[in-house]
């Protein structure tokens, strides 16, 4: 499987997804910078964390019209894995490949620690090797994680069970109902504000998050592979 790593200006974390990527996971991945016009020799998209453009306006409101976020789309309309982590999570929001918003926290301060995620859906391509209301250790470095949605988007991501990820004992953000990844209905599309990347390996503190690159990888090899 081949994944591409978008680049935006101001991406801070995209060694890291790359690391987890080709070193943890053993994976094909590429670079790719945010002007780029053609993303089809991939399989998979990562979105990293940063300060895409400064996040001036607002976090991923102008990433949200790079060249190879078309692309982007067109990846998640054709049924592609496409991840979205903190400022990638931001721009997914601000693209419409996911609803809602990242507002700033409600303390409006950055936060940089470890919290403790509820994996209350495991029946999704990202999640499949996790269990479901298993809690997992992932790291979390953000100023606006605060997740909001209206009362209609929170109905409809409560029925069409698209609350992926919640903050299992402590609401650090602010977000609604602990919430701290979505996917989307066609379920293609992650977005988190936690950095499993950046729990990829013990000696990095904890390797609770490469169980969600494994299941990309299974999903994608059990469609891909096995049917060829």
């Amino acid at each position: 499987m081949k994944f591409a790593v978008i680049v935006f200006p101001g991406s801070n974390c995209d060694l890291d997804m790359y690391h987890a990527i080709k070193d943890e996971l053993g994976e094909e991945v590429e670079y790719v910078w945010h002007d780029e016009t053609d993303l089809s020799g991939f399989d998979g998209v990562l979105l990293p964390g940063g300060f895409s453009y400064g996040d001036y306006l607002r976090c991923g409101a102008i990433s949200r019209f790079s060249n190879v976020m078309s692309e982007v789309v067109k990846a998640a309309e054709a049924g592609k894995p496409v991840l979205g982590v903190c400022n990638g999570f931001q721009v997914l929001t601000e693209a419409g490949l996911l609803p809602g918003a990242l507002l700033r926290n409600k303390n409006l301060k950055f936060m940089c620690r470890t919290v403790g995620l509820k994996v209350e859906n495991n029946e999704t391509q990202f999640t499949s090797a996790y269990q479901k209301g298993e809690v997992i250790q992932i790291p979390i470095a953000h100023g606006e994680g605060n997740y909001y949605c209206d009362e209609e988007t929170l109905t409809r991501l409560k029925e069409n069970n698209q609350i992926v990820f919640t903050y299992a004992s402590e609401n650090p953000n602010g977000s609604i109902e602990d919430i701290a990844g979505i996917i989307n209905e066609k379920g293609n599309v992650l977005g988190m504000m936690p950095h499993p990347e950046r729990a990829a390996n013990d000696i990095m503190g904890g390797s609770d998050g490469l169980a969600l690159f494994k299941s990309i990888v299974k999903q994608w090899r059990e469609s891909h592979v096995n049917h060829a």
